[in-house]
């Protein structure tokens, strides 16, 4: 199992302090880089790899590692530097070695090592090893090598994890990328009471990738279906139609609540067009205030800006753009946001989650001003917003949960314009859409329900299907 520690300090680990902390095996250990350099390995003398140190990352953002850690983490004040650790499961002492790593960047430079118990200054003794073939290994010559992952096959690349929050790292998105290039999938194994966060819950959505738990009664099963798996020729594979007990397991109902706008935007590519600003509008409008930071992955560290996250996907351009924002630590919001060109524009998919401790506190008043501003600024191609029962940290458990409930739907000027305005405000269910936009360019919302009867989602397919049966839609 992959043991990671992290240090955060309030001074940035310049190269004498970081040798200080790569010492901490000892002079006898070797040192190599992968990642273009940004990822410094110590490794025995036969080239094993143990303990993986990436490149420091100033963190802006107010309350991150609280987020991703918890109750067991105090953070310098924002902004601190992020120097995560990463101990290879296959030599024992490479955990407290990563650890102590940890321990002397703090010892240095102030701050703390997360997981506490983990910062120490020890030298860790690393036994020598004799020479080996390395050949048998390996499965196949790979760009995603055994040194990445905690198991390699043919077919699967395992990573084994025990942070009670696991985040989509940069890492990890690299595994995940490398993995389907090379067609595997990733599988990520963790016990039960890990807790994923939504970007990489978002990632690891379908198949072949999976979130495997290891069962406390012996066994695994998939964290987002339940179903029992079993580990058969170099990869998890269900075991039945059944789900596992421990999925299933009876739990308090929660009084707390996850507001879910799922909303595409399409603009014209022009030389001013500033991207984030519809995802600004409805963190605005939701929240009274902007997202507060966004990143490429967890954790999130840069300040909110609409114009760096534009020169990044420009840079990237044409290959789309992913983003993460957060939001202030006082109002629990997160979003995803892919930025790709189209043919009809730049389209920005985005997945906007908030959380509150109660349903009184959802506010579900705001949903169709929040789509007429969007519609009216940004865009707008469709928006569905969702309600359901779970955790107000918008953290994701091994566990059934309560599923989205539809509040409503919202299509474009330009799918209406396709459709046929008399068509697409005339479902065959008991909904009175509500006209926005301009009256020429008219747009449609439609109101579901408060997020309490699952019979919207019936409502809904009627209404799609409805709406793709005009003889414009496409």
């Amino acid at each position: 199992m992959t043991k990671d520690a992290v240090a955060l300090t309030p001074k940035m680990p310049d190269t004498r302090t970081l040798l200080a902390g790569l010492f901490a095996g000892g002079p006898d250990l070797g040192l190599t880089s992968t990642g273009d350099g940004g990822v410094l390995q110590l490794c025995t003398r036969v080239g094993r790899p143990l303990v993986s140190v990436e490149a420091p990352l100033l963190i802006h953002i107010p309350g991150e590692a609280e987020r991703l850690f918890g109750s067991d983490v105090s953070a310098p004040p924002p902004p601190y530097w992020w120097t995560e650790a990463r101990a290879s499961a296959a030599v024992p002492e490479a955990e407290p070695l990563a650890g102590s790593v940890c321990g002397r960047l703090t010892t240095l430079l102030g701050g703390t090592v997360w997981p506490r118990a983990a910062g120490t200054t020890r030298v860790v003794a690393i036994p020598q090893e004799e020479p080996r073939n390395d050949a048998q290994d390996v499965v196949a010559p790979s760009a995603l090598d055994v040194s990445s992952v905690d198991v390699l096959t043919e077919s699967t690349a395992v990573v084994i994890s025990d942070r009670p929050v696991l985040p989509f790292t940069t890492w990890l998105s690299d595994v995940l990328r490398t993995a389907s290039a090379t067609n595997r999938a990733l599988h990520l194994v963790t016990p039960p009471q890990a807790r994923l966060t939504l970007p990489l819950r978002t990632a690891l959505r379908g198949a072949p990738n999976r979130w495997v738990i290891q069962a406390p009664a012996g066994g695994y099963y998939d964290g987002l279906s339940g179903v029992p798996l079993a580990w058969q020729q170099g990869t998890f594979t269900p075991t039945g139609a059944t789900v596992a007990p421990a999925f299933t397991q009876q739990t308090e109902p929660t009084s707390e609540r996850q507001l879910t706008f799922t909303f595409r935007t399409v603009q014209a590519p022009t030389a001013d067009l500033l991207l984030g600003r519809g995802l600004e509008t409805a963190w605005r409008h939701l929240t009274g205030e902007a997202p507060v930071g966004w990143s490429t992955s967890e954790p999130v560290n840069l300040p909110w800006s609409p114009r760096q996250l534009t020169d990044l996907a420009r840079d990237r351009s044409p290959t789309p753009t992913h983003l993460v924002a957060i939001g202030a630590p006082d109002r629990p919001s997160i979003a995803t946001l892919r930025i790709a060109r189209t043919k009809a524009g730049v389209a920005q998919d985005i997945t906007l989650t908030l959380g509150y401790m109660s349903a009184a506190d959802v506010p579900l008043d705001a949903v169709e001003s929040l789509a007429s501003a969007l519609v009216d600024e940004h865009g707008l191609v469709s928006m569905l917003t969702t309600l359901r029962a779970a955790r107000a940290d918008l953290t994701l458990t091994p566990r059934l949960e309560a599923p989205p409930i539809p509040v409503s739907f919202t299509l474009g000027a330009r799918d209406v314009n396709a459709i046929g305005l008399a068509h697409a405000r005339r479902p065959p269910v008991a909904l009175r859409p509500r006209q926005l936009g301009t009256h020429a360019h008219p747009a449609l919302h439609y109101p579901l329900g408060d997020g309490t009867d699952a019979d919207a989602w019936t409502a809904l397919q009627h209404l799609t299907t409805h709406l793709k049966a005009a003889p414009g839609a496409e």
